[in-house]
């Protein structure tokens, strides 16, 4: 297996805390503690442009599938709403008074689901964007959103180091996971639904079988906080990025790592916290603290 540099993304004057590709192949988006959310060209590794102006840091973006839209989370509670379309801002969907760590959709239902500092879920309808109900998850902060490919089930991240598993059919409480020793900063199912993996501030990274929710295995993964956990669409590898300014590589099945992605390792990285990862394919996107969004190809058969 063989993983090279080929893109090196610079223009944000602030770390860069997510990114999102959009709906149209080759575009990606981002947003951190800048004025704000930024249009990238994958294809040319360039700069398109702000997308629009933002108000406060921007923790979360999400391109619904199959929707024309781009929705953004802001430390102040709002959330912006942008048509492609439309090419504009429609009204902001306002309700939370603290920040905006996560926003998920759930495609059969038409809902959106907005995670916040203040412990609580809102469901939105992506038709007219309205507040259907608010889930009391937690008594702290819900840092981040899970939903199961065959959208039947939803995880959410807490704080107080908790995973609440939750009925999408009717939003009832199923089973609260618990494990980790330190606030959970990001959760994924992976693609076939058989295993969540969450990461968190311990710097462990624990699977859970999702049939019974048992922990099935432990990895003590990175030196400080993982911040981020993505699963490969079609290949049998999760991603991780850190605190500790690395990204690394794990198997799916066996739970080894295969690439330790970071300047001790000889790699040209990251010089600050790892705040985010996805996969573009067999690219790895990741963005940092360092203000940089760096491009990974990855040559499985190397």
């Amino acid at each position: 297996m063989d993983v090279q540099k080929t893109a090196e993304l610079t223009g944000h004057g602030n770390p860069i805390f997510t990114l999102e590709l959009s709906q149209k192949p080759g575009i990606l988006f981002t947003g951190g503690n800048d004025k704000g959310v930024v249009e990238w060209s994958l294809k040319d590794n360039v700069f398109i442009k702000v997308m629009f102006p933002v108000a406060a840091s921007v923790y979360a973006i999400h391109a619904p599938v199959g929707l024309p839209l781009l929705l953004t989370g802001l430390r102040n509670g709002d959330v912006l709403v942008f048509d492609f379309l439309q090419q504009k801002l429609l009204p902001a969907l306002k309700h939370h008074q603290k920040p905006i760590f996560d926003i998920k959709s759930i495609k059969n239902k038409k809902e959106l689901l907005v995670a916040s500092e203040d412990g609580t879920v809102s469901v939105w309808s992506t038709e007219t964007f309205e507040l259907l109900y608010t889930v009391n998850a937690s008594t702290d902060t819900i840092r981040c959103i899970a939903i199961s490919p065959d959208e039947k089930q939803v995880a959410f991240g807490c704080r107080n180091n908790q995973i609440h598993i939750y009925d999408l059919e009717d939003y009832t409480l199923l089973k609260t996971l618990h494990g980790h020793t330190m606030a959970v900063f990001s959760l994924q199912y992976s693609p076939d639904g058989s295993q969540l993996v969450s990461v968190g501030r311990d710097a462990q990274v624990k699977i859970w079988d999702t049939t019974s929710y048992n922990l099935i295995h432990n990895i003590p993964g990175h030196l400080f906080a993982v911040n981020s956990i993505a699963f490969h669409p079609s290949r049998p590898y999760f991603a991780t990025g850190s605190m500790d300014k690395s990204i690394k590589l794990w198997g799916c099945d066996d739970f080894k790592l295969y690439k330790n992605i970071s300047r001790e390792k000889g790699y040209a990285s990251h010089q600050l916290s790892v705040n985010k990862v996805t996969w573009n394919g067999d690219q790895l996107l990741s963005v940092s603290d360092d203000k940089r969004v760096i491009a990974w190809q990855f040559d499985f058969d190397r």
